[in-house]
């Protein structure tokens, strides 16, 4: 093959460069049933090029993936996505998005590695595709908050019987947000820090 043909690779944009000033950095991952608006978030609320890996559905997960209430859905997260976000001057997020698929769940063990917690954004539409995401987050002891996504048409519900249908203890935060825009995702992201901390604080324990 001959490679003098290929075009160059491109490297960082000077955007995409951590600050010389940042001395810290966490981790959270978005976590979600199939087609929830993942990738989405993610991009919306990263302040570089965000990393994706999204790949054009096929045939090979008829039958295998639901795309039930999705079906016009055309791309999927096959491995993760990925932002960050600038908390301050020295302390930045490293944004993790999960893919939705169970088949692709083997890849949650080294996604979740080091992570503070996480967000699990839901489809009110569809809240079942979230019951095992959440029962997995149950399982790991990883804190977490949920954010209703409002899809058009969704429908809109109380805090407290989002809080029932998804069987969640009364201290796990719930909130709306919009994955479409920055000011909406950063939100979310902050009401997981603020959770963080509380339980973090000895009146927490």
């Amino acid at each position: 093959m001959d490679f003098r043909s290929s075009e160059p690779m491109v490297g960082p944009q000077q955007a995409d460069l951590l600050p010389d000033s940042a001395a810290m950095a966490v981790k959270v991952v978005i976590v979600g049933g199939f087609g929830v608006g993942k990738t989405t978030l993610v991009g919306s609320v990263s302040e570089i090029r965000p990393l994706t890996t999204e790949e054009t559905m096929t045939q090979a997960g008829a039958g295998v993936d639901d795309i039930a209430g999705i079906e016009r859905k055309t791309s999927t997260t096959v491995a993760m996505d990925f932002g960050r976000i600038s908390i301050s001057d020295q302390l930045v997020l490293y944004v993790f998005g999960t893919p939705g698929q169970q088949r692709f769940w083997f890849l949650w063990s080294g996604l979740f590695e080091g992570a503070l917690g996480a967000v699990v954004l839901v489809d009110t539409r569809r809240l079942e595709v979230s019951f095992d995401v959440i029962g997995r987050l149950e399982e790991r002891g990883v804190p977490f908050v949920v954010a209703a996504n409002t899809f058009p048409e969704s429908p809109t519900y109380p805090t407290e019987e989002l809080r029932a249908a998804l069987d969640l203890p009364p201290e796990v935060p719930i909130v709306t947000c919009d994955a479409r825009t920055r000011e909406s995702s950063r939100d979310v992201l902050m009401a997981l820090m603020r959770y963080l901390y509380r339980l973090s604080t000895p009146a927490a324990q």
